[in-house]
């Protein structure tokens, strides 16, 4: 039997029991009334999360699925998208609008900053022809959240460009208004600040997006967003969803409309805080260093010099029952990572310190 540990990962998170008995309901057809009254439900629930009146959408894929669901239906060949360039899942962005035949203008920037809104001008003033700014709101593998969002948006709008923006680890922890902040294709998953298990990406898309889906070319199939949109009409999926997560997602928005979106932030940026306080602390470095750029739901801390990285994560993990991340691409063995999503409260934040000083004092290093 596996051993049921404190997950704190940067997703997957810990979902609530409540969330995961939703999953053992009876499969139902995904033809009839019952699957329409709860994708209805879903749909309602979706809008009022990402802040939208647009179309939303929910995929059976990881968030990844998401990305290429927007990249299929928004890049054609030759056409030119600014992408800020500042961590390993926006590195993915630009190889994945290349694979489409696209042309990355990327906004290359040292791991642990963010991209401002005066260098995407720049770029777009630099590179004319481009059809779109495709970025990471929240950098997963350092820790970054581009809080000039808002103004990217504003810039974007002004020179007609689309606004793609990959918010896989940040939505339901953090402000991303989509309607005010003139974002045309949002991404999020279900297993992050959502705290529902893996399996599907949301998004939500704009009628400027819808305008340029029409002309695109090539779509994959199985992500026709014109497709889904048919079916949609019908409150339904055109393949088969994967129903017991959607269960699980119902339940899972049901409980952030009864909690409310800023309190639900403001529990969050609460626990980032006291992350971020109490690592300091231990006399130990944040990865980011600009404070205001630190995201309040992936906790990004660099590992102390003699530190082996996998042998204080094993001994939290074995010893401690509480798992964390290590660093990824060329962060690997560099920096810690602590998710700091969904159901995070004050308890999970004061298990997760104690483990965390414990196994690095049973290394040998003393906080």
């Amino acid at each position: 039997m596996i051993e049921r540990k404190l997950i704190m990962l940067p997703g997957p998170t810990n979902v609530p029991d409540r969330v995961m008995h939703a999953m053992i309901k009876p499969i139902i057809g995904h033809r009839g009334a019952e699957f329409h009254a709860l994708y209805r439900e879903i749909m309602e629930n979706l809008k009022y999360v990402f802040q939208t009146q647009n179309d939303v959408f929910v995929l059976s894929c990881s968030g990844t699925g998401g990305v290429e669901c927007a990249i299929t239906n928004l890049v054609n060949p030759g056409e030119k998208v600014i992408v800020p360039v500042f961590g390993v899942f926006s590195e993915r962005l630009a190889d994945k609008v290349r694979r489409k035949g696209g042309i990355p203008i990327e906004l290359s920037l040292p791991w642990g900053t963010a991209p401002r809104a005066s260098e995407i001008k720049e770029i777009i003033e630099r590179e004319p022809g481009a059809k779109a700014i495709f970025l990471v709101y929240n950098e997963t593998s350092t820790g970054v959240t581009v809080r000039e969002l808002p103004e990217i948006g504003r810039i974007a709008r002004e020179n007609d460009l689309l606004l793609i923006v990959d918010a896989i680890s940040i939505l339901g922890g953090d402000r991303l208004p989509v309607d005010e902040w003139n974002i045309d294709f949002c991404i999020a998953g279900s297993q992050k600040c959502i705290a529902c298990p893996p399996g599907l990406s949301m998004i939500s898309v704009s009628q400027k997006a819808w305008e340029k889906i029409e002309r695109t070319e090539k779509r994959l199939m199985y992500f026709d967003l014109l497709r889904m949109k048919e079916f949609a009409a019908k409150e339904e999926t055109p393949f088969t969803p994967a129903l017991p997560i959607f269960y699980a997602l119902n339940e899972a928005l049901k409980i952030i409309r009864e909690e409310g979106l800023e309190k639900r932030f403001e529990r969050h940026r609460k626990c980032a805080e006291a992350f971020y306080n109490a690592i300091e602390a231990f006399e130990m470095t944040i990865f980011p260093k600009e404070k205001n750029i630190r995201s309040n739901t992936v906790i990004a801390v660099n590992i102390p010099e003699n530190v082996e990285d996998t042998s204080v994560r094993t001994v939290m993990r074995e010893k401690y029952k509480v798992l964390i991340a290590g660093g990824m691409g060329k962060m690997k063995g560099e920096i810690f990572r602590i998710g700091c999503m969904g159901i995070i409260s004050p308890a999970e934040v004061l298990i997760t310190l104690n483990a965390l000083g414990n196994a690095l004092k049973d290394i040998g290093y003393e906080v």
